[in-house]
């Protein structure tokens, strides 16, 4: 059945120093599916992404992504996904074009297969008009579709997508989630996001994990996590999954603190 999973995660633990970051956790997003992953600030979940997209290396567990060791086979795994990430990541002082082709050039994407899916991708998020012009001209859910169009050039089989709309306004979020869910359809591709908005999970995830202190306290479909909290919205499942009390910034800010010293080397 593994053929049937994009991303197959078994007993993944991350541990910087004494402080367990992912504790164990399993779960499975299957092909072609809209798959949420949620949790309050200091629950782990960047540094469970940072290990899905090889960017950091797990402590101990198996982490298969589209068929791929993430620790064994990096250069296959990170071929066969897209990213956005949720700091801006484009070049300003380029074009949208330039920023697609710059992508096509990293990806060793042939000239005459990279022209026709930048129009056909620029086209898609509404941008071909706006492809000669610098990319510090643009809103920010124009630089939001930008980086949609550039993560999928090279034709992935996931797309990550954390906190891709945060920081836009309603409209614009409504703007950028019917894109993805379109590009779903139409692609057949598996997306993985994160969110602070429990709306957008819930009205786009097929099945969401929510996480906390490091592991997976559920996993299920918007239906399934409200039988099981007995709960009428998805804002009310989490926060009974997940507690009322405000969480310390401090609490990520260890996250991200570590990860940048295990990415420098330190341990």
């Amino acid at each position: 059945m593994e053929n049937d999973y994009s991303i197959d995660v078994e007993n993944l633990v991350k541990k910087f120093d004494n402080f367990t970051a992912v504790d164990n956790i399993s779960f499975k997003v299957k092909k072609g599916e809209i798959f949420a992953f949620l949790g309050p600030n200091g629950a782990g979940k960047s540094t469970t992404i940072k290990m899905l997209t090889t960017l950091l290396s797990p402590t101990s567990g198996k982490l298969i992504i589209n068929g791929n060791d993430a620790v064994s086979q990096q250069e296959k795994t990170r071929e066969s996904f897209g990213i956005v990430f949720q700091d801006p990541s484009l070049d300003d002082e380029l074009t949208a074009y330039e920023n697609m082709q710059f992508h096509a050039v990293l990806y060793s994407i042939k000239k005459e297969l990279w022209k026709k899916r930048i129009e056909e991708l620029l086209r898609f998020v509404e941008l071909w008009e706006r492809k000669d012009h610098l990319v510090k001209t643009f809103s920010g859910g124009m630089k939001r579709r930008l980086e949609i169009a550039r993560g999928l050039l090279h034709h992935p089989k996931i797309f990550f997508l954390d906190e891709p709309t945060s920081g836009l306004d309603p409209q614009t979020r409504n703007h950028i989630w019917s894109y993805i869910r379109d590009l779903s359809k139409k692609e057949g591709i598996t997306i993985f996001f994160t969110t602070h908005y429990m709306e957008e999970a819930q009205e786009s995830a097929d099945r969401i994990a929510i996480m906390d202190h490091g592991k997976i306290v559920s996993t299920g479909t918007v239906e399934q996590l409200l039988q099981q909290t007995k709960q009428t919205s998805l804002e009310q499942a989490f926060l009974s999954l997940t507690g009322n009390a405000i969480r310390d910034e401090e609490a990520s800010g260890i996250d991200r603190l570590r990860t940048h010293r295990q990415m420098r080397g330190g341990r």
